[in-house]
């Protein structure tokens, strides 16, 4: 079967255009010699810049894969709205006329800021002074000897690290009395006879208690009477031996009466010190005339406060039980009371049914200070809470 012959689309043509006429046989061939012959020169300029030059170069005249140099670049024909801060913006002449660039130049007035931000301050940092914020510093204050006192706990810059360990080492042996900077030992003159130890006799005491405490004795020795040479804190010197601290006759505050040791605490190293006593000169203080008179009065006063303590705990929960008595059984005492052999409940009505509190205005109490309302049926008071 044959195909079936399709009829070419009509040609579009404006209205009252007239038809365009067929090309000759003369026109088509003057019109692809015309082509060839274009097509000709191409290829032979082609081959002569291929003989003479072996780089690809695009249609623009560039070598193909290599940067544009600068100089082919035209910077005369540069737009008035370019934003390279590399090209020096020119304002326009009076006469209306475009300036040049290369003639004329405006100054360098650095970079502006945008138009929304011209109400801040701009601030030049190069004549700003550091105040140090706000903290007072030795030129500010040359009478203050805190200011200009040197921290001893911090490595002076002209000593290197060794130097400041070995000298860290030293200071705790002369503080301790130990190593190099221990007291040599007696040869047995009259004046050192009281340098022994009181236990053993010894020469080697510690020199640091007979220095804080005034107490010479060995090491050996404090290990074997506990009940003598064992150091008690702070605390402890108040609670068993009851001392005081805080009255006008605080002896543990006394230096002179009670000499005390300190050590860093163990607890925290941010808290206070550690305050260390000699029992033996506690026990000897406590039991002096100067404060109890004897082992046996200092037993009666402790049992006096404990009793005195026990009565002042029952008194105050008897107080509270007694309130709680009457914020909640003081109703029910009532109803039994009025409705005679009758059992009542705590919450039901007199007349019958469940009670349902009735509250009145909230009033404060002058003693506690508490928002308290009483029900005005069964007067039961309750506090109040305010967030």
């Amino acid at each position: 079967m044959s195909e079936r012959p399709s009829t070419p689309p009509p040609p579009t043509r404006q209205p009252g255009a007239l038809p365009q006429s067929p090309l000759t046989p003369e026109q088509v061939r003057r019109t692809e010699e015309k082509r060839l012959k274009a097509k000709a020169l191409r290829e032979q300029k082609e081959a002569a810049s291929r003989r003479n030059d072996s780089t690809i170069r695009t249609p623009s005249g560039f070598i193909a894969g290599q940067k544009r140099p600068h100089t082919a670049i035209s910077s005369s024909n540069t737009p008035a709205t370019n934003r390279d801060a590399r090209t020096p913006s020119v304002a326009p002449s009076s006469n209306g006329a475009a300036p040049s660039r290369a003639s004329s130049k405006a100054p360098d007035t650095g970079i502006q800021p945008a138009r929304k931000f011209t109400k801040y301050v701009e601030y030049d940092f190069s004549k700003m002074e550091d105040t140090k914020g706000g903290f007072l510093t030795a030129e500010d204050d040359p009478h203050n000897r805190a200011l200009h006192t040197p921290n001893q706990e911090e490595k002076p810059a002209h000593m290197t690290l060794r130097e400041w360990e070995r000298h860290q080492l030293l200071k705790k042996l002369r503080d301790q009395k130990a190593g190099p900077f221990e007291p040599g030992i007696s040869g047995g003159k009259a004046e050192d006879v009281s340098k022994q130890c009181k236990e053993c006799g010894s020469l080697e005491i510690d020199w640091k208690w007979e220095e804080i405490f005034g107490c010479a004795v060995c090491n050996s020795c404090k290990e074997r009477v506990p009940e003598k040479y064992s150091l008690l804190t702070k605390t402890e010197a108040r609670e068993d031996y009851l001392l005081t601290e805080q009255s006008l006759a605080a002896e543990l505050k006394d230096e002179s009466l009670l000499p005390h040791l300190e050590k860093p605490n163990p607890h925290k190293a941010t808290w206070n010190n550690m305050m260390l006593f000699l029992r033996c000169q506690v026990e000897e203080y406590a039991f002096s005339d100067k404060k109890w008179g004897s082992a046996e009065a200092l037993d009666i006063e402790f049992a006096r406060r404990q009793d005195e303590m026990k009565k002042r705990k029952e008194k105050k929960f008897k107080t509270k039980l007694e309130e709680l008595k009457k914020r909640t059984k003081f109703d029910a005492y009532q109803r039994s009371k009025r409705q005679g052999n009758g059992v009542a409940q705590f919450g039901d009505r007199l007349g019958g049914g469940k009670h349902e509190h009735e509250w009145g205005r909230s009033v404060e109490d002058p003693e506690t200070g508490a928002t308290k309302k009483a029900c005005i049926e069964c007067g039961m008071e309750v506090e109040e809470l305010e967030f």
